[in-house]
């Protein structure tokens, strides 16, 4: 094998500190778009989102049967 033909086939020099760095980043900015869509919201936004919650648990408690018979 020559010397030309030994290089061509050796892949690029990689920094690992660079990487794991770029890795970490990568993650980190995962983490933050989550964050953004949570806490990203207008008050009108959050307020519709706790009045259709406060609905679905009274809908789901008037649905509750009562078990307090005297049988």
């Amino acid at each position: 094998m020559t010397a030309t033909a030994y290089i061509a086939c050796m892949g690029d020099i990689v920094n690992l500190r660079r990487a794991r760095k770029a890795k970490a980043r990568a993650e980190t900015e995962l983490g933050a778009q989550a964050n953004r869509v949570a806490h990203g919201r207008t008050k009108v936004e959050k307020a519709l989102t706790k009045a259709e919650k406060e609905a679905a648990d009274r809908k789901l408690d008037g649905h509750k049967r009562n078990d307090d018979s005297d049988t």
